[in-house]
């Protein structure tokens, strides 16, 4: 097709970083997709069809759910929490979240370390008298497995953390950097309270808010206030002549390019290489399935899995935080939840072996009493979801260094490599955007 024109401004990617981007800088946001939103889009899958709509259809009563598995807006300044309200209002929700050991039958609330006095009394007394003895003992360590047993000790670890991580990093946890320790909080004085049955909220999303009309309705409202162009993905950057080749043969020329790719693709697209061992991701399987709750279904935001048969670390309930994820107009109740499985990058599942293990997850929670009848069953694979850090390793500075050398910004979660939720990303996209702008 040849070249297109040149933009002021470009942005590659329309999550919400990028949305946000393209609103502050007035660039052109592309997007590889049909439709914007990246992790964080809903879409709804029809009861009777099982068509898939990317907004709520009115042919027939539909299930929502989301490409990524829940993701609630937490944290974040008061000003950006207001403008994701006047763009989509937004309800707010108090955590309600539970770890499940099956050898037991027993669901304990998360933190599980602030709520000792739900376990067994010879493991609570073990336990405590672990984390007491050492204190602090957390620093100096080098991966996140040593991290976890100097926090918490071998009886929690044995217990909980290292099986857990083992499925939630696809066991990268004993080779990665410690990271997130806000996700899993010590506090002793908070720990020993909540031995004695007096826990306390503590966390980074002890509350969090969600758009009355999900968050399909909150992507819509930044799409519509930036100039979007899906449909789009691009083939390679072109940094001498400031140039974007797209798959189609359009080529579109920039003078300041935003990219919110995730940051090794970005460096792929330019052709440029780093020094430094690349960081490690992993890839998620996000099964959402839509039916007739079991009647073992718990009342939880959200369960984690210190093991499963099927390889799933979490299950998550978007009915259990609000009741329009189900479909309109139903008399009888019904669920809408999502089950998470990692992997490494190279050994994400395609194809009849992707379906067999979506399946798979599907009858493990119908076995746990969960899932009566399955209705609507849908997934997605994410293949850069979690990203890590080698212990010592300057990649990350390293390669943003270097795109930023070449006149490409990295931006949001994955285009810098960190973890991030949905309010911070819009607050970065929006002041990355207005750097272009001025």
């Amino acid at each position: 097709m040849g070249l297109k024109g040149k933009e002021q401004t470009v942005i590659l990617g329309g999550g919400v970083t990028g949305l946000a981007a393209g609103i502050a800088s007035g660039g052109l946001v592309l997007e590889s997709e049909e439709t914007p939103g990246g992790i964080c889009a809903s879409y709804y899958m029809g009861v009777r069809s099982g068509r898939v709509y990317p907004h709520p259809p009115d042919q027939e009563p539909a299930f929502r759910f989301e490409r990524g598995g829940g993701h609630w807006i937490f944290g974040g300044d008061p000003a950006v929490l207001r403008f994701i309200s006047r763009l989509s209002p937004c309800q707010r929700y108090t955590r309600n979240s539970a770890v499940y050991f099956p050898q037991w039958d027993l669901y304990v609330p998360f933190p599980l370390q602030n709520h000792l006095a739900f376990l067994p009394k010879e493991v609570a007394a073990r336990a405590l008298e672990e984390m007491v003895a050492q204190p602090g003992s957390a620093a100096g360590a080098e991966t996140m497995a040593q991290w976890l047993e100097k926090a918490f000790g071998p009886t929690l670890c044995e217990l909980f953390f290292f099986p857990f991580h083992e499925l939630y990093t696809a066991g990268l946890y004993r080779a990665v950097a410690p990271q997130d320790p806000y996700k899993t909080p010590l506090h002793v004085p908070t720990v020993i309270r909540g031995a004695f049955g007096q826990p306390e909220p503590v966390g980074y999303n002890q509350t969090f808010i969600y758009p009355e009309q999900g968050l399909d309705h909150l992507v819509r409202s930044l799409a519509s206030a930036c100039r979007l162009q899906t449909s789009s993905p691009v083939r390679r950057i072109d940094l001498r002549e400031r140039a974007l080749h797209l798959e189609d043969g359009t080529v579109i020329g920039y003078e300041y390019l935003i990219s919110t790719l995730p940051l090794d693709r970005t460096l792929t697209m330019s052709g440029l290489a780093t020094s430094s061992r690349p960081d490690p991701a992993t890839s998620v399987l996000v099964v959402n399935v839509g039916g007739v709750p079991g009647k073992r279904c718990p009342p939880y935001h959200w369960v984690y899995f210190p093991n499963s048969r099927s390889g799933f670390h979490r299950v998550g309930f978007y009915t259990n935080v609000a009741a329009h994820f189900r479909p309109k107009g139903s008399k009888s109740p019904l669920v809408s939840m999502y089950i998470e499985r990692s992997f490494l990058p190279d050994a994400l599942p395609q194809g009849d072996t992707l379906a067999a293990a979506a399946q798979a997850m599907v009858q493990e929670v119908v076995d746990l009493g969960y899932l009566e009848e399955a209705l609507a069953v849908h997934w997605n694979t994410i293949r850069t979801a979690y990203t890590w850090r080698w212990p010592g390793s300057r990649w990350n500075q390293e390669a943003q260094q270097l795109l930023l050398e070449n006149g490409v910004i990295p931006a949001g979660r994955f285009g810098r490599w960190t973890f991030q939720g949905i309010a911070e990303s819009i607050a970065q996209g929006l002041m990355v955007g207005a750097t272009a702008r001025s």
